[in-house]
């Protein structure tokens, strides 16, 4: 994060614009909304500007920008000269004295950026590309205006009201941000749109009443495969409410971004021989944390139910009585494949996939070799990295065709992703020359012959 979004309170604040015309005038518009007293220097001014300077109670200096302006009183300078010269000067001033400014279009010489705003009333919300992308900040904007009903601010302004009563009732912030979060998600909200505040008032009301301390809830989310655009809606949103994210090494940092920021986050990867947390104890505190009452986000990379061990922590919910959800995720097969050109099943090739764990026990990997060597048919291994090299040789011992294509794709649908393809002959000789680490799929079949055709991640 390059900038520090801040809101700031300039109700009858002293803020200094060095400019006289059109430029200075839009941003005199947004402070004058924002109640600052507005003082102006500059040579001549902008009739429309001078309306507003006066409007605010604020002064006009009919002069040029000089070391002789005191401007250490000021909250904010703003440079809006056509002079960029000058505009440097003012920064550098406003730098010696300490004073916020921004040199309109002038990225270097600002210490704030002017945002592109959604006025709604308390409701403020901005965007901001620390300068680098004005036109592009304000696209953003207009398709937020388009989704964000102009009635919001009534809602932050009710909810402003009551806030303190609330707090009263209900001292605990989390229990209070619940009380908040199903609030808003009740025929009250439609009640403050349509201005009927005397039946939102019942209903907040009638809601304080019926508070009962929430039970706590875990969602077991399916995070998918890195890329954070492949979350579902509903992952997205469970995320974004939980009070505790529990979460796994396989789960990207941009995914774990897009957590609620407040949320207390726990790791409890699982690397090969290293396991920060035991799955009793990831069991464990599931429990420990949905009994205290909170929402628990349990957020595992890939599917939940796919050699995620999933089902067995939601056996350890119900045993102890904790609701839950689960949220599908896209699976690692699935993901992979489609960034790296192949399709799991194709008419010509496979019409059957089976999905394989490929970890090894007491040294060897143990699998139904003979159902596995079958025409037509796509294997998908998880976690077989380690031991490929056995793998291939025990499908070859057991009939499989030595030069069948074999695909490894590494950290898949992410920034790295790699690709590398070759036979059963010889692509664990191929995992050492490329570089190839963990996580790994690995398919195995025909389909990934149609890799040189149909891959369209890398060419993008």
């Amino acid at each position: 994060m390059d900038i520090f979004p801040i809101s700031l309170k300039l109700q009858q604040q002293p803020c200094l614009i060095v400019g006289g015309g059109r430029i200075a005038y839009r941003k005199a518009v947004l402070l004058a909304k924002a109640g600052a007293v507005i003082d102006i220097i500059a040579p001549e001014i902008d009739p429309q500007l001078l309306e507003i300077v006066q409007q605010t109670q604020g002064q006009y200096l009919q002069s040029p920008f000089s070391l002789e302006c005191s401007i250490q009183h000021y909250r904010l300078v703003i440079a809006a000269t056509n002079d960029a010269l000058v505009n440097q000067w003012v920064f550098q001033v406003c730098e010696q004295h300490n004073v916020l400014v921004n040199s309109v279009d002038d990225p270097p010489h600002c210490r704030f950026m002017v945002p592109a705003i959604i006025d709604r009333s308390p409701l403020v919300i901005s965007v901001a590309s620390n300068g680098t992308s004005p036109v592009l900040s304000r696209q953003i904007r207009t398709q937020l205006e388009a989704t964000i009903p102009h009635a919001m601010g009534k809602l932050a302004e009710f909810s402003g009201k009551w806030r303190s009563q609330v707090k009263a009732i209900i001292a605990n912030p989390d229990e209070r941000r619940i009380f908040w979060e199903n609030l808003y998600a009740s025929p009250l909200k439609e009640q403050v749109f349509n201005a009927n505040e005397s039946e939102a008032d019942r209903l907040i009301e009638q809601a304080l009443l019926e508070w009962k301390k929430p039970k706590g809830e875990v969602y077991l989310v399916g995070a998918g495969p890195g890329d954070p655009e492949l979350l579902t809606l509903k992952a997205l949103r469970l995320m974004q409410q939980a009070d505790v994210v529990i979460y796994d090494r396989l789960v990207s940092q941009p995914i774990m971004d897009l957590c609620r920021r407040d949320a207390e986050k726990i790791y409890v990867g699982k690397a090969r021989s290293n396991h920060a947390v035991p799955q009793d104890g990831i069991n464990a505190l599931l429990v420990q944390y949905a009994q205290q009452g909170k929402r628990v986000c349990r957020l595992k990379g890939g599917d939940p139910f796919i050699f995620g061990r999933g089902g067995e922590e939601i056996q350890e919910l119900f045993a102890a009585g904790v609701s839950f959800q689960v949220v599908p995720g896209i699976t690692a097969a699935s993901g992979c494949s489609a960034y790296a050109g192949i399709p799991l099943t194709h008419r010509d090739y496979a019409q059957s996939v089976r999905f394989l764990t490929g970890h090894l026990k007491e040294g060897s990997p143990e699998l139904p070799w003979d159902e596995l060597v079958y025409q037509n048919q796509t294997l998908v291994l998880y976690m077989g990295l380690v031991g490929l090299e056995k793998i291939c040789q025990r499908l070859i011992e057991h009939g499989q065709r030595p030069d069948m294509p074999v695909a490894l794709v590494s950290k898949g649908t992410t920034p790295e992703q790699k690709v590398v393809v070759g036979t059963l002959a010889d692509i664990a000789s191929k995992v050492s020359e490329h570089h190839i680490q963990a996580p790994t799929l690995t398919i195995i079949g025909d389909v990934v012959s149609l890799r040189e055709q149909l891959q369209w991640h890398e060419r993008g």
